[in-house]
């Protein structure tokens, strides 16, 4: 499939940019490579999304290029730049690949039922522990959906479809997105049964000098902010615990306690969700984590999301969180 358009538009689109003056050299192809390596920032990086490998994602890039009459890259030592024709090109695919993918959706939906792929993400902690054992109610109750699920700690682009809906712990950064704030739960202080028969079980916050802690790495850039909040709670002023491991989500934190490595701050779902844990000094809480459903604009109005959120709801209230 190739680039659409006659001639006569494409060149007065293209202009003083100096883009090609034949669009029938762009292809698909080449461009879906073209916008993974602009957004990945190397051949390599892309070349792993796509399934491709580097010379293979290289040669593509090369003879758009070609056909093209443009650089659309600078290529140096730390990676790829966009050229100022590269940058124009990226901008209408990526407007463009949105659109279809959403048009995709549309047309797989029917008036009558919900059906057709869903895809949800949330972060590896809250998917794992809590959506995952979930998920196969509302797969029983709608068998005509296709549910994928996408457990990253890092945010998807839902604007091009990388996913459609968010469960996400903080309002959502991209513009044109929906969102609904569905609760919100405080941190509490959780340990093993192992590691608490073993060095007793800490009464007051100040017992946490003589015990070791798994905390969320600031250098990780955690989700929610002062995630770390145990190192320096019941401390005098200016002074902090050393840490016994610093990890880089949740979902890592929990395992290391589970393993009766140390004590840490989790957020409160792990109460019911997570039976391997105790929860230690239960007046002491940190920050307060808040969860937010988004999808795109362009989803208002699908039976599949509709029918998601409506269970989400369902279950939180169900499990208490709500």
């Amino acid at each position: 499939m190739v680039w659409g358009g006659s001639p006569g538009s494409a060149k007065a689109a293209s202009g003083k940019r100096g883009m090609a003056q034949r669009p029938g050299n762009m292809d698909w192809d080449k461009l879906r490579v073209f916008h993974s390596v602009a957004e990945a920032g190397s051949f390599t990086h892309a070349g792993e999304a796509l399934n491709l490998s580097q010379s293979a994602v290289s040669r593509q890039i090369s003879a758009l290029e070609e056909s093209l009459k443009v650089a659309l890259f600078h290529r140096h030592a730390r990676g790829l730049i966009l050229t100022e024709q590269g940058e124009l090109l990226f901008d209408t695919v990526h407007d463009v690949f949105g659109k279809l993918a959403t048009v995709e959706a549309k047309l797989g939906e029917t008036k009558e039922r919900p059906e057709g792929p869903l895809t949800i993400t949330t972060t590896l902690s809250f998917g794992a522990i809590w959506l995952t054992p979930r998920i196969k109610r509302f797969m029983d109750r709608y068998p005509d959906i296709d549910v994928t699920l996408a457990l990253n700690d890092t945010e998807l682009d839902l604007a091009m479809r990388q996913a459609d809906v968010a469960l996400r712990f903080m309002p959502p950064r991209q513009p044109d997105l929906i969102q609904r704030q569905l609760f919100s739960m405080p941190y509490h202080v959780f340990a093993s049964p192992d590691y608490l028969k073993k060095h007793g079980t800490p009464r007051r916050v100040e017992d946490l000098d003589d015990h070791a802690l798994v905390v969320y790495g600031e250098e990780f850039k955690p989700p929610v902010a002062n995630m770390s909040w145990l190192l320096t709670a019941g401390t005098r002023e200016g002074r902090a615990r050393k840490p016994i491991l610093k990890v880089n989500n949740i979902y890592g934190m929990f395992r290391a306690v589970e393993s009766g490595l140390g004590i840490a701050a989790l957020p409160d779902y792990f109460s019911s969700e997570a039976s391997t844990l105790v929860k230690i000094l239960p007046e002491e809480h940190g920050p307060e984590m808040q969860i937010f459903f988004v999808y795109a604009e362009e989803l208002r109005h699908s039976k599949r999301v509709a029918v998601f959120r409506d269970f989400l709801i369902k279950e939180l209230g169900s499990s208490g969180l709500a």
